[in-house]
């Protein structure tokens, strides 16, 4: 090739390969005619390719016409989902929204939230994934995920986490239980019945410990398990009582009696971001419509 092409030539060689003449071209690039072919010509010439033959007064394409217009097209489709991709930016930001909880706020305050943000940006990929605290301060960490949130500590660090939300636990029963008539139930109370709770690690189980060996109790039995649905529906069943959030109760509020609890032991929620990025705008409008689902809930 003698010369390097310039931008106006590929864009005057592009217009007349999708419209189909100079005239049109002309029309499509806000110039004229004669200005095209003259680009046309010079384009030719640069390159040392024959691009056109005029039959019948018809400029039709040669077959490396064709050819050099594939890898045109290409180059432009580029350039366009590039500026799709910018335009997706500057009104969603990017489009993978990856969210780690603990199982219970996957179970009663992300499903409303998710749903709401996903009716203002339905083309936005989500995860959300419900796991363990263990794994969701190293998913954080390693960047699997943009924010994590739990009832349990996440400090570590390299972490920052942010109090979103503060409650008490709840004590859940069947609807039936002796102590389903109780205004609140006290710790003393546990000695009695059955205790649904949660795993050693667990820190709404260390408080319970703590207050139930300052009072002197020991229930006659205990129940231990991972999740505070699990709990729940147990004491559905009429296994046991057990402490809960007000996260999970509200789910099962129409199998369980939920009682508040005494002495208070607080339930808090923790939000973290994945550290060394900013947040993008898809990140930072998820985390405000979680603090106003939260106020909401005058917890």
């Amino acid at each position: 090739m003698g010369r390097p092409l310039n931008s106006r030539q590929i864009e005057a060689f592009r217009a007349v390969m999708l419209s189909g003449t100079t005239t049109a071209a002309a029309q499509i690039l806000h110039t004229t005619q004669p200005a095209i072919s003259r680009t046309l010509a010079q384009l030719q010439s640069a390159s040392g390719i024959r691009l056109f033959e005029i039959q019948r007064g018809r400029l039709l394409p040669t077959p490396e016409a064709k050819e050099l217009f594939d890898a045109v097209q290409r180059h432009f489709l580029g350039l366009e989902k590039v500026e799709q991709t910018i335009a997706s930016l500057k009104h969603s930001g990017v489009g993978l929204l990856r969210i780690a909880c603990t199982p219970v706020l996957g179970l009663a305050v992300l499903p409303s939230v998710v749903y709401g943000f996903k009716l203002d940006y339905p083309s936005v990929h989500v995860t959300l994934h419900t796991i363990g605290t263990h794994l969701m301060r190293d998913g954080l960490l390693s960047g699997m995920y943009d924010i994590a949130l739990s009832t349990s500590d996440i400090r570590t660090t390299g972490l920052e986490p942010v109090l979103m939300h503060q409650d008490r636990s709840v004590c859940v029963m069947h609807k039936k239980h002796p102590l389903a008539g109780k205004s609140n139930v006290h710790v003393r109370d546990l000695a009695h019945y059955p205790l649904l709770a949660h795993h050693a690690d667990d820190a709404q189980h260390q408080m319970l410990q703590q207050l139930m060996t300052k009072h002197g109790v020991v229930p006659p039995s205990i129940i231990e398990t991972n999740y505070s649905a699990t709990i729940c529906t147990l004491a559905a069943e009429s296994a046991g009582i057990g402490l809960v959030s007000t996260y999970a109760a509200s789910v099962f509020a129409n199998l369980v009696r939920a009682a508040p609890f005494t002495p208070a032991i607080a339930v808090q929620t923790h939000m973290a971001y994945a550290p060394n990025v900013a947040p993008s705008k898809l990140t930072t409008d998820f985390v405000e419509r979680l603090k106003a689902h939260f106020k909401a809930m005058k917890g």
